[in-house]
Formats: C-alpha cells, structure tokens, sequence
C-alpha cells in the first residue's frame, strides 16, 4: 500500500503486531543495573553476533544504503570487493544491537551525543560473525549536570578470521547512581 506521495506504507496490523512482540518496547518497568560509575577506564566487555545472510547485507542496503556492491551479487563481483559485501552502517547496526543486549538496555542510559573515528576496516560479507570488543578510554563526570556523567567506549570489531573490520569511539551518558 503505498501513500498519496508514492511512499510504501504498512497496513497497520502489521505495526501493531511488530509492536507488540518487541521485546524492548514496553510498560513494564526496567531495573537499572548499570550506572555512569559502572564503567571505569579500562574496561572491556566482549559480544559475539550471529552469522550474516546475503539476504541480511541485501534488505539493509535496499532501503538505507543501495550502492550495487551491497544489493546486486552478480554486478558486486565486477566492483573492487569481488562480491557482494555489507553496508558499513549495517556493520555498525549490527554492534549497535549486541550492545543493547548485552547491557544498554539495563543501563541508566541517556543517549548519545555522537561518535568520533569511524573506521571500516575491511569488508564485511555474508557468512562473517562479528565480534565487539568495547575498552571504556574515557569516563568523566559532567561538570555542569552532576547527576550524569559522560563515557567513551572504543569499538574494535572483528570477524570470525580476528580480522579487524571496523573501530570507532562512541560516546555515552549515563545517570550518576542515586545516593542511598
């Protein structure tokens, strides 16, 4: 179904229903585990990620990055690369994701206010798992808010050969624990 202007539009059973099983969306209420003082310098958390289709790199790129190298297996073997590889910024989705399951979700999380050094190593292809590794480089307590402070992760991401795909350095801002 698409709108007045041409966009696709979906029905909204279908919003509903994706609504509805989400399992991070809701009203129930989250216990916060992890604080701005959670995370010293120094340290490293590691997650592994599941193993990327082709069908995975192709819907991606199709709506948010449709370069041919990404969504065109037969013309991506002509480019540069020699077959199709994945969107960067689904690289960085992916790491984006293991991060809330492994502990942003649980986290007194207050956003982002950027990242800095985004790096893409190496291609990513169908068949690659990733694997994060997160070093905390920075942490420091805001001076102007006190009830939150400000943490630099380094991202260093790599396949399943330790081939290092990308790095970058994330921020984030978390709520200071509350006084007892």
């Amino acid at each position: 179904m698409r709108d007045c202007a041409g966009r696709l539009r979906l029905p909204a059973s279908v919003i509903i229903s994706t609504f509805r099983t989400n399992p991070y969306r809701g009203t129930a209420t989250v216990t916060v585990q992890y604080y701005f003082e959670d995370f010293p310098v120094g340290m490293t958390r590691e997650m592994q990620g599941p193993a990327l289709t082709e069908t995975e790199i192709m819907e991606f790129a199709g709506k948010y990055d449709p370069q041919y190298f990404h969504v065109d297996p037969e013309r991506a073997k002509e480019s540069i690369y020699g077959g199709l590889i994945a969107s960067g910024w689904q690289t960085v989705g992916i790491c984006m994701r293991l991060v809330c399951d492994a502990y942003l979700l649980k986290a007194a999380s207050l956003g982002s206010p950027g990242v800095k050094d985004v790096n893409w190593r190496r291609p990513v292809r169908a068949g690659d798992r990733l694997r994060l590794k997160m070093t905390v480089i920075e942490s420091k307590p805001s001076q102007s808010k006190p009830d939150r402070g400000l943490v630099l992760h380094r991202w260093e991401v790599f396949n399943q050969r330790d081939e290092q795909v990308l790095d970058m350095n994330g921020y984030g801002m978390y709520s200071r624990r509350p006084a007892s």
